[in-house]
């Protein structure tokens, strides 16, 4: 975002998937399983949400709006992750599912699914703070003093990863995220200063192709087929996935997929004739995300399960390995 009295557009700074480190040096949060976003709010009171690939997604969140009463003339950059907790008080990438395609949700889709904006950095403060250490933000996050129903900090634990991670468990979020603490906030880098060590295994496909469904399924997608980008060009088949899908899942799919229509595989390796067998094609461009359990030693991803499309990322950004 750049303009008069705006603060420039800041890229959010990525974590390396890892080991939890137990040397010193090393704070843990917990990570959250939503929308990575960022807040720009400006002395005048202007607020604007935007998402990790850029998008400006502030409509799409109204119950948000409350920031600028809470910052009243502070010119600020917040940083965190999107969420909708469940009966249990965990977040669930389900039900935030039924916000993340909404551009103007209604009162009664807030009300009955609302959203939380965790914050774990603070990129600015009156001044760019990208320079100082990982530390000296948050103690000036923590200082905001923002304790809302619809804001609030994320937790931070500065020793014995074993036990952040068993809460984590416990909790049923999806891992841990360690930050050295005299790391500097480097914009758009996915960088080691920060690792993520996941309870789960997720990763994000385009999606290349689908499959009828029959029974229940009839009319509808019953399975898709998916891929990666490869470093030396072109899509790789890495599988398909046929479970995982909710009602709503299933018809969004449905109106997407005529506009996407093409005659010929994307899929630059072989699709398994089995599984191209009345296979419709589709331009890839939709990004999606699965759990999986294992890599097949030819890059097929095993026991896939859907969790749904992901409009937070750009289609280049999804690569093998």
């Amino acid at each position: 975002m750049r303009g008069t009295g705006s603060p420039t557009l800041i890229r959010p700074m990525l974590a390396v998937a890892g080991d939890l480190p137990a040397e010193p040096g090393w704070a843990y949060e917990f990570k959250w399983d939503g929308v990575r976003a960022l807040g720009y709010l400006s002395r005048s009171g202007r607020f604007r949400l935007l998402s990790r690939n850029d998008k400006d997604i502030t409509g799409s969140y109204p119950e948000l709006d409350v920031l600028p009463s809470l910052l009243p003339g502070r010119d600020v950059v917040l940083d965190g992750e999107l969420v909708t907790l469940d009966e249990r008080g965990a977040p669930s990438f389900s039900a935030l599912q039924r916000r993340m395609h909404v551009v103007a949700p209604s009162p009664a889709l807030v009300a009955s699914t609302p959203v939380r904006y965790v914050l774990f950095d603070l990129p600015r403060l009156d001044r760019p703070l990208l320079d100082r250490p990982w530390s000296v933000r948050r103690d000036a996050l923590r200082e905001l003093g923002l304790d809302h129903p619809r804001v609030t900090e994320s937790p931070v634990f500065d020793r014995d990863p074993d036990s952040v991670m068993r809460a984590a468990r416990e909790q049923g979020l999806e891992g841990v995220v360690s930050k050295r603490v005299d790391s500097r906030y480097q914009p758009g880098r996915r960088s080691p200063d920060w690792r993520k060590t996941a309870l789960i295994q997720t990763t994000e496909v385009l999606v290349g192709g689908w499959r009828p469904g029959a029974g229940r399924r009839a009319g509808t997608v019953g399975s898709l087929l998916l891929g990666v980008h490869r470093r030396n060009g072109g899509l790789a088949y890495v599988g398909g996935v046929g479970t995982g899908f909710t009602t709503g899942m299933l018809h969004d799919l449905d109106r997407r997929f005529p506009a996407l229509a093409r005659e010929t595989s994307p899929f630059a390796t072989p699709v398994p004739a089995s599984e191209a067998r009345g296979a419709r094609w589709v331009e890839p461009v939709l990004v999606g995300e699965v759990v999986y359990r294992t890599v097949t030693p030819d890059g097929r991803l095993r026991h896939s399960s859907w969790r749904g499309l992901r409009p937070d990322r750009n289609p280049d950004e999804v690569t093998l390995g």
